[in-house]
């Protein structure tokens, strides 16, 4: 076969293989939109059952039908717990199939309390987790925490983490040091850390470096817009741009010699210090479930930058 004729298909295979390696990016922040939406579901009834119960003057009780969202919160009531139980087949009966399948939709419930508790800045403590899943699931809770923990790790790369051994309490931790435990600024919301590993990702797909067109070009096809609010990123272009950068986690700077002016992202000095292309590809990887050696090109350029970490820790 020519050279010439090699050369394209080579081209055509690599090109085809980015595209495939960027829909990890889309993976993510579907799973991370669509925990983010159901937790601040159950948010929003928990606090709308407690403002209720606290204004109503004492009548009658009035039982209430139970919500999927209300069930979720950890401040469920029993009552709510045992009727939610008796529409479940007993554990001991059930096939193996259907327990799985129920330990996964519990994983789900665990994930949506913990990260409720994150964006209210509070911990989660073991009594608290139990209470979630019922007892019903007691002798499943380490199989049943570590789903939720995976698919946390998967959406918003946080690792759930025992904090107080006196009384078991779980946080959630950024796997990058960024301010407020992921949250970048001070107050409630949800961690960025996903955000952020995504980007670097997106730059490192590209060649290291990756233009500002072709960032908003992957994320509108996920529904973020630059100048529009997004529910768990706030304003992205401004979290770039400004909050990013500010954090040197990522640098943006004008092309050369381009007019009108147009700008390029590179990893920021901070990325460059607290991760890795490997563990970038390997966050990828996880997300596309497939491995990093799958990712060849950029596999073989991450073994080469671990390589040359090595030998500077070394000299």
């Amino acid at each position: 076969m020519p050279r010439g004729q090699k050369s394209k298909i080579h081209a055509r295979e690599k090109h085809h293989q980015a595209r495939g390696e960027t829909q990890a990016y889309g993976n993510a922040q579907e799973t991370a939109e669509n925990i983010s939406e159901t937790a601040e579901e159950s948010s929003a009834a928990c606090q709308s059952k407690s403002k209720a119960k606290s204004s109503s003057l004492p009548k009658a009780p009035q039982k209430a039908t139970p919500t999927p969202t209300v069930i979720l919160s950890s401040s469920s009531s029993e009552s709510d717990e045992n009727s939610h139980e008796e529409n479940e087949p007993s554990v001991q009966n059930e096939c193996p199939f259907l327990h799985r399948d129920l330990i996964a939709n519990r994983a789900v419930i665990l994930l949506k309390s913990l990260l409720h508790n994150y964006n209210l800045k509070q911990l989660t403590t073991k009594e608290e987790m139990l209470k979630v899943i019922t007892k019903r699931y007691e002798n499943d809770f380490p199989e049943i925490l570590r789903k939720a923990a995976e698919k946390l790790e998967d959406a918003f790369a946080v690792e759930v983490r025992e904090v107080n051994s006196s009384q078991p309490s779980y946080n959630l931790i950024s796997k990058l040091k960024l301010p407020n435990n992921g949250r970048i600024r001070a107050g409630k919301g949800l961690p960025k850390t996903g955000f952020l590993m995504s980007i670097l990702g997106i730059i490192l797909i590209q060649g290291n470096c990756a233009s500002e067109e072709e960032i908003w070009k992957i994320l509108r096809k996920k529904k973020i817009y630059p100048g529009k609010k997004h529910r768990i990123f706030g304003e992205p272009r401004k979290l770039m741009t400004q909050y990013l950068v500010k954090l040197k986690y990522l640098e943006y700077r004008q092309v050369a010699d381009s007019d009108p002016p147009r700008y390029e992202f590179l990893w920021g000095p901070q990325a460059h210090a607290e991760t890795s292309k490997m563990k970038v590809i390997e966050y990828l990887a996880k997300i596309n479930k497939t491995t990093p050696s799958a990712i060849s090109p950029l596999y073989q350029e991450a073994l080469k930058d671990e390589q040359e970490r090595a030998e500077a820790r070394d000299e």
